[in-house]
């Protein structure tokens, strides 16, 4: 017969090769997972400079992720998101334009991470004599201006509307860069874009500041899609923008506050 203290060293034994064997099988916890792969985002075209900027720094902070830019106008954008392309964020240029994305159900809780206003382009040396938005109803200039349907546009129109200007445009385009670019080529004497157009041109531009735009101001509202694909690496990039780095990247860029 076995003494009790050797039955108690037996049971010690064999519950410790139990527990040994359970710890075996057991698998080992899977880590947290971060961001990876490939984040898509439809972005205004005026987000352009701020937006490559802060891909980069996200690809930096996270490696083996890919930023993907789709840059254009925020009504053609949100169209594309409603229609289910293929994305993850949308970055729009007015609350309206992301209204359209969230009453289809594309997308839901966009928060606002900037504003803009508009300011009037000129070319190096102003041949046409701009002095300020009383010129955009001179039909000897050549002005242009964005389209209605696009937030450069309505937003155009609430200033010159507040400004008691009539405009006689010479061209409307589909979005602010494509206005930009016909005042960078000298192609035109005035066009109204964003303050951080003229920012982002440099040299290429000169910028006369518009006190009516103040009535106007856009604000660009940033959301998750609800189709996107890789939502945990979608919400990490919308962090970074809503982040202080991301604000100070869009703040050097001439955005205002949100």
């Amino acid at each position: 017969m076995s003494s009790p203290r050797a039955a108690a060293a037996a049971l010690a034994a064999a519950v410790a090769v139990s527990l040994t064997a359970c710890s075996a099988d057991a698998p080992a916890a899977a880590p947290a997972a971060g961001p990876s792969g490939t984040v898509t985002v439809l972005a205004a075209a005026s987000l352009t400079e701020a937006f490559t900027a802060l891909g980069r720094e996200f690809e930096a902070a996270h490696p083996g992720t890919t930023v993907a830019f789709s840059f254009g106008s925020s009504a053609t954008l949100a169209a594309q998101a409603v229609q289910g392309a293929p994305a993850d964020v949308f970055a729009a240029a007015s609350t309206a334009t992301m209204t359209t994305v969230t009453t289809a159900g594309a997308a839901a809780d966009p928060v606002d991470v900037a504003t803009n206003t508009l300011e009037i382009a000129v070319p190096p040396g102003n041949p046409g004599r701009v002095s300020g938005l009383a010129d955009f109803a001179d039909r000897d200039l050549r002005i242009a201006l964005c389209a209605a349907q696009v937030p450069c546009g309505a937003a155009a129109e609430q200033v010159l509307r507040a400004a008691g200007v009539t405009a006689a445009p010479d061209t409307l385009e589909s979005d602010v860069k494509a206005v930009l670019q016909k005042v960078t080529a000298d192609e035109v004497d005035a066009g109204l874009v964003y303050t951080t157009d003229v920012v982002a041109a440099g040299a290429g531009v000169e910028g006369l500041p518009v006190p009516e735009a103040a009535q106007a101001p856009n604000r660009y509202p940033v959301a998750v899609l609800r189709a996107s694909r890789n939502p945990t690496t979608a919400r990490a990039f919308v962090d970074l923008v809503r982040s202080d780095a991301g604000r100070r990247v869009l703040r050097d860029a001439g955005f205002g506050p949100p």
